[in-house]
């Protein structure tokens, strides 16, 4: 009997404190398509990662950065939502 392998996709996400890819990691989630691990949970209260270069380096691949808007004139200091969110997916095979 032979088994074949499948290859899955695992997708992180970083939302960094500006739009640098060097800048620090204030968010995250996680997302595995092999099954083996759950979404985020808030067990950890410690990013995956320091930032987003740290991430490439570790073999992640970058797909998607947030596109930089300006805030609205007079909304420059009120809440909103994670600016600069970054996408990574690493491919696994399974």
């Amino acid at each position: 009997m032979t088994s074949s392998n499948t290859v899955r996709q695992q997708v992180l996400v970083l939302y960094l404190g500006t739009s640098a890819l060097d800048s620090p990691v204030i968010g995250w989630a996680r997302y595995d398509g092999t099954g083996t691990t759950r979404p985020t949970t808030g067990d950890d209260d410690r990013p995956p990662y320091e930032t987003g270069v740290a991430a490439l380096q570790d073999g992640w691949r970058l797909f998607q950065a947030a596109q930089l808007i300006p805030p609205y004139p007079g909304a420059e200091h009120e809440t909103s939502f994670l600016k600069h969110e970054f996408f990574f997916e690493r491919l696994v095979t399974v």
